[in-house]
C-alpha cells in the first residue's frame, strides 16, 4: 500500500499536495509514528488514494497522509489492534 504526505486544512477540508513529498509504503509510515494513526475521511479524485489519515508525532501533532486502502490495510489494522490488546497504558 502506498501513501503520500499532504497538507490538510481542517476548517476548509482541503487537501493540498506537498511538492517535495514522495510516495512511501504505508507500513513504514505507521512504524515511524508507532502506529498512532487515525482515519480522517474518504477521498476521491486523488490519483488512486482513497482515504486521508492523520499520523501523530511525539508531540501529538498531526501529519497527514493520503493512503491507498486495500484488503492488506484491513489486515494490517486488525493485526495492530490485536497486538495492542492487553498492553498497559503508560
Amino acid at each position: 500500500m502506498k501513501s503520500l504526505q499532504v497538507a490538510f486544512k481542517e476548517t476548509a477540508l482541503t487537501i493540498d499536495p506537498i511538492e517535495t513529498a514522495t510516495p512511501e509504503l504505508w507500513e513504514k509510515v505507521c512504524d515511524r509514528y508507532d502506529n498512532d494513526v487515525r482515519r480522517i475521511m474518504d477521498v476521491a479524485d486523488q490519483a488512486g488514494y482513497t482515504a486521508l489519515y492523520a499520523c501523530y508525532d511525539e508531540n501529538n501533532q498531526p501529519v497527514y497522509y493520503l493512503v491507498e486502502e486495500s484488503a492488506a490495510l484491513t489486515r494490517l489494522r486488525r493485526k495492530t489492534f490485536l497486538g495492542k490488546l492487553g498492553q498497559q497504558m503508560q
